[in-house]
Formats: C-alpha cells, sequence, structure tokens
C-alpha cells in the first residue's frame, strides 16, 4: 500500500490563506437559453406536433400524450391493463417482433397511464426514425390485446398495486388526493387490485377504440432531426390514425379550499407523512416567476429555508421539499416532509413557522439573486438532454404551450424584483391558505397535533 502523501491538505486547510478564508469565485453571468429551432403545428386528423432540431447526439426523442379521462368506476383499472398491454402485440408484429425491430435502431418504447394522459414514450437512433413511427403506428392502429397478454400483464399489475398500496407514500398521497378533490376522477390514480382482476380483453380493446384518439393529442420529437422534414414523416406513418372524435379531457378541478389538515390513521406506524397544498398559479399567469422563486426560497431546493430549520437545524427529517403539481390550467403548491412520531407535531409547527415567516419577513436580494440562479441554471440542465426536453416540451405542450414558453422562461425569471416575491410570498404562502393530511398513527399523533391546532383526526369504522 502506498504511503500517504505528507502533503496532504484537508477542505479546512485548503480553504483557508496566510491571510483568511479563501473567497469563493462571483458567479458567472447566466447563459440564455438555446433557440430551438422547431415546428409547430397541427396534422389533419388533429394531432399536434411538437418537432425540435436538438442534434447533440444522434438520437430522437418521442413523446406522445393522448387525454385520457374517464368517468366509468372501472375506467382507472382498465386503463392501467391498457397502459401495459398495448405494445405487447398487433395484428402484424407480437411482442418479440416489436421488441427485436426497437432493438435493431436502438429504441425503446414504454407506455403509462394517469387520470389526465395515455402517455406514450420512445426513443431511437434518428436514422431509425421512420421504423419507430411505423411501430408506433401499429400499436396506435393495430394493438390486438391477446388473451394471454392480457391477463399475464393483469396478474403483475395486480401483485404491483398490492405492494403499491402498503407504502406510506402512496397511502399519503391518495389521503391527499381525496382531501383535496374528494371523489374528482384526478384522484383516481392508481386502480384497485380487485377491479384490475376484473377486466376482459374485450374491455380494453373498447377503449382502446373509444380513447386511443389523435384530435386534442400532442406529440413531440426532439432530436438530430429536420423539424419541417418530420412533420412530414410523422403524417406518412400516422395516416391510418384518425377519428371525428376528440381525445377526453379531464374535468376541471375545483379551486382548492383552505382548511384543517386532516390527520388520517396509519395504525402502528413508526412514521408519519405531512402533506400540505394550496392552490398556486398556472405558469401562464403574469405572477408564476415571481412565485416560483418564493417557492424556491420556502422549499424548493437543498437551501431553503424549510429544508435549513426541519433538516439542518432540528433533525426532524432527512427530505423536506415543497414543489408546483400542474393539472390541466390549475396549479398547486404542495409541502412534504416524512418524520418519526415523537417530532411530528413540532416539524408541523416549524412548517408552519416558516410559511407565516417566508411572507412576513420575506427573502433579501440576496436571497432572491440566488434562487434566480438556480432556477435558470435548473432549466438549463434539464433541457440539455434530448430527454428531458422532451419531457419539459410535452408538459408545456399539453397545456397549449410550446417552445417559446421554455426559451423566454429566464427573462421572465430575470425580471422578477425582490418586492415581486415578497408579494408572491404573502399572497400564496399564508399558513392560512393550505389543506393537507397527516398519515400516521393516530393514538400517538392525535394529542399533540390537535394541542397544536388546525388538525381533524379522520373518523373510522368501530
Amino acid at each position: 500500500m502506498a504511503p500517504t502523501s505528507a502533503t496532504h491538505r484537508g477542505a479546512e486547510e485548503i480553504g483557508r490563506t496566510a491571510l483568511g478564508v479563501r473567497p469563493l469565485p462571483e458567479l458567472g453571468h447566466q447563459r440564455a437559453a438555446a433557440d430551438l429551432a422547431h415546428v409547430d403545428t397541427v396534422l389533419g386528423n388533429g394531432l399536434r406536433v411538437l418537432a425540435v432540431r436538438k442534434a447533440n447526439v444522434p438520437m430522437v426523442e418521442l413523446r406522445l400524450a393522448i387525454p385520457f379521462a374517464g368517468d366509468d368506476p372501472m375506467h382507472p383499472a382498465t386503463a392501467e391493463v391498457l397502459a401495459e398491454t398495448i405494445a405487447t402485440g398487433t395484428a402484424r408484429r407480437d411482442r418479440v417482433a416489436i421488441d427485436t425491430e426497437l432493438a435493431l435502431i436502438g429504441g425503446d418504447l414504454g407506455t403509462s397511464v394517469d387520470p389526465e394522459h395515455l402517455t406514450v414514450s420512445a426513443g431511437s437512433l434518428a436514422a431509425g426514425l421512420p421504423t419507430l413511427l411505423d411501430v408506433l403506428s401499429d400499436v396506435l392502429t393495430n394493438a390486438s390485446y391477446v388473451d394471454g397478454e392480457v391477463a399475464r400483464e393483469s396478474a403483475r399489475i395486480v401483485e404491483r398495486l398490492a405492494v403499491a398500496r402498503t407504502q406510506p407514500r402512496v397511502i399519503a398521497r391518495e389521503a391527499l388526493q381525496r382531501r383535496r378533490y374528494g371523489n374528482h376522477p384526478c384522484t383516481r390514480e392508481m386502480p384497485q387490485p380487485e377491479d384490475v382482476a376484473k377486466v376482459t380483453p374485450g374491455a380494453v380493446k373498447a377503449l382502446h377504440a373509444a380513447s386511443v384518439l389523435p384530435r386534442g393529442s400532442v406529440l413531440v420529437l426532439v432530436g438530430d432531426i429536420d423539424p419541417d422534414g418530420v412533420v412530414g414523416q410523422v403524417e406518412n406513418a400516422l395516416r391510418e390514425w384518425h377519428s371525428d372524435r376528440s381525445a377526453a379531457v379531464l374535468a376541471p378541478l375545483p379551486d382548492l379550499a383552505p382548511g384543517d389538515l386532516l390527520l388520517v390513521p396509519r395504525a402502528g406506524a413508526v412514521q408519519s407523512q405531512l402533506r400540505l397544498s394550496a392552490q398556486a398559479l398556472s405558469r401562464t399567469d403574469p405572477r408564476y416567476p415571481a412565485l416560483q422563486l418564493a417557492n424556491l426560497a420556502y422549499g424548493g431546493y437543498f437551501s431553503s429555508r424549510l429544508v435549513e430549520n426541519i433538516r439542518e437545524d432540528k433533525g426532524y427529517t432527512y427530505s423536506a421539499h415543497s414543489g408546483f403539481e400542474f393539472t390541466g390550467d390549475k396549479a398547486t403548491v404542495q409541502v412534504d416532509a416524512d418524520t418519526a412520531n415523537e417530532v411530528t407535531a413540532a416539524a408541523l409547527l416549524e412548517t408552519r413557522y416558516e410559511l407565516g415567516r417566508l411572507g412576513l419577513v420575506p427573502p433579501s436580494g440576496a436571497d432572491v439573486d440566488s434562487v434566480r440562479q438556480y432556477a435558470v441554471g435548473s432549466l438549463l440542465i434539464a433541457s440539455s438532454a434530448q430527454a428531458g426536453l422532451a419531457a419539459q416540451l410535452t408538459a408545456l405542450a399539453v397545456v397549449g404551450l410550446g417552445a417559446e414558453w421554455l426559451a423566454e422562461h429566464p427573462r421572465r425569471l430575470a425580471a422578477v424584483t425582490t418586492e415581486d416575491v415578497a408579494q408572491a410570498a404573502l399572497d400564496f404562502f399564508a399558513p392560512s391558505r393550505f389543506t393537507g393530511v397527516v398519515v400516521g398513527d393516530a393514538d400517538t399523533l392525535a394529542p399533540q397535533l390537535t394541542a397544536l391546532g388546525g388538525v381533524t383526526v379522520e373518523a373510522t369504522d368501530s
């Protein structure tokens, strides 16, 4: 073993000079967002296509978002099975053939579903895009849903759901959704295992025919492509995918009403999940950039006030975070923290304290400059890779925005003043605006939480 160097210096020594603490270098000038050469158009079948050239690697990323809402009680289960089986075989290709063709072009294709959208995520070498589009068209128009594939995938889904429903974060998410929106279809993010077991191939085929529709859907392509030329490729490849009907859009969400937190019993749990939520602003609101910076200062990154308080200073939680959730044209802000039972009430007290302090003692000019740098830098980093840019553009496109919004957002953030952030903090982060849930052992938590106030214990069947 080589001997340790006698000249090795630790971090503290490196950080000091003969004249004192070594100063940090000044932050560099923030780069402007890249100019995104793109085409944004609607095809004859009603499909919106957003094609963006990003030729840093010879690849292409594809995202297809189809509005996929449904009111039928069995819709979540049938939709989940459809998402898992849509690419397992068609009239022209079985599962092996699909996987083989994708592998030959360095590609993959996956699907997911939520109460708003059925999403297809795919990618390949840029040269393989014609094959990728042909496979996509085949899946969209000729998916076979054979009995064996539906039965096999349904059984896997049932097993996965059984495990997921034991997870504290899943339980907390479902409790928060019920607290915020009652029986609105948006709350049915995860089907019941017993419903999945009842899904038949016929039901999946019927849902596909009724709901896998181009009109109102969005296709995003990002990569080493010619945006003008690729639109013609897409239109030709998807010429058989058409309908006079539009894809089913989720019913608008109601505005979120403030109120007490609901203590949702989870007997025997040694940890608790805090979930707070309040109405926020959509990305198109002129005040959104200021609200975004206010959120970062509160709990949106590691140097935020909430993290400094309940993680770094008091050690109440390993992870605390605040962020936005966008559904349709509505937005909410969420505050999340998982804590041990013995400090849950104290963590809630400090969480509320920091909410109030953000409005009453707003971020300083230096604080605002710091979160602004973080916001712009994070945006540029997230959009530097093809997959990240495709994901961002898809999230924007489904609410009617496009590449221009992404390119111009750094400028909007740069225009936000310290006073703008202070006003956003006062208007949107007041503790009285929030509602939410605490999930945990009610026998342990209820005495302290109810004494703290603003917490109601969920009634249980006796």
